[in-house]
């Protein structure tokens, strides 16, 4: 009698799936979207644009580059500053892949905008190809040039590539608070306190060459650094 032989291991697809939240992260989510609006309706603002996209054109879609740790108010501002004069805008973020970027892109939903989930450890190829098609269907796109991880302050490639990609100029934004919470993690995330002061300032716009040499994007990248620093005051 022959013996049966041994089953060969599946094998993985290598697909990774993003992490969703459970019931109790959509909760979380939701509290926070009703926080940051009670919170915002109490904060002043001073505007400084210095891209030169807005002053008359807002028919121009842009890749908005801001730090990880002022996410806190960046879509509200998005809202303030460009949906209030062209409704029809939409904007798209994207967001790790990582159970922590679930409950972000849980609570986005709240706020109208839509998620691509990767960063450069997990589905970042993907990720690149689903923002092509969002520019492509003329969403406006936003990325964290420091997330997920880090290091704080120091701009990544995915944002250069992304840019790359789909064409669209880079406006770095930053926003300086004189009233605030800070996190003790890696990126001293930034929590806004009532009746707080924000200025906000989209430095000067950043376009990638579709056809641009390595030595080319790693000149626009230090560009990109060096106005994204001057633009951020702790």
């Amino acid at each position: 009698m022959s013996e049966t032989p041994p089953a060969k291991p599946a094998r993985r697809s290598g697909v990774v799936v993003p992490q969703s939240v459970k019931w109790h992260g959509r909760l979380a989510a939701a509290l926070i979207y009703i926080f940051t609006r009670l919170l915002y309706a109490t904060i002043r603002f001073r505007w400084d644009d210095r891209s030169g996209l807005f002053d008359q054109d807002l028919s121009q879609r842009v890749i908005f580059a801001g730090w990880h740790n002022r996410l806190a108010l960046s879509f509200m501002l998005y809202i303030k500053y460009v949906q209030s004069r062209a409704p029809s805008r939409q904007m798209v973020a994207l967001i790790s892949a990582s159970r922590d970027g679930g409950l972000l892109a849980r609570t986005l939903e709240h706020f109208g905008v839509s998620t691509v989930r990767g960063s450069s450890s997990r589905r970042g190829a993907q990720a690149l190809l689903e923002l092509t098609t969002c520019a492509e269907r003329g969403y406006d796109l936003a990325i964290t040039p420091d997330g997920p991880r880090g290091p704080c302050y120091q701009v990544q490639d995915g944002v250069i590539a992304a840019a790359q990609l789909t064409g669209l100029p880079i406006v770095p934004v930053s926003y300086h608070l004189n009233w605030k919470y800070r996190l003790k993690n890696w990126d001293r995330f930034q929590v806004p306190l009532p009746f707080a002061c924000c200025t906000v300032t989209l430095g000067e716009a950043i376009s990638v060459p579709r056809e641009a040499s390595d030595e080319e994007r790693a000149r626009l990248k230090e560009k990109l650094q060096s106005v994204m620093m001057e633009i951020t005051k702790d």
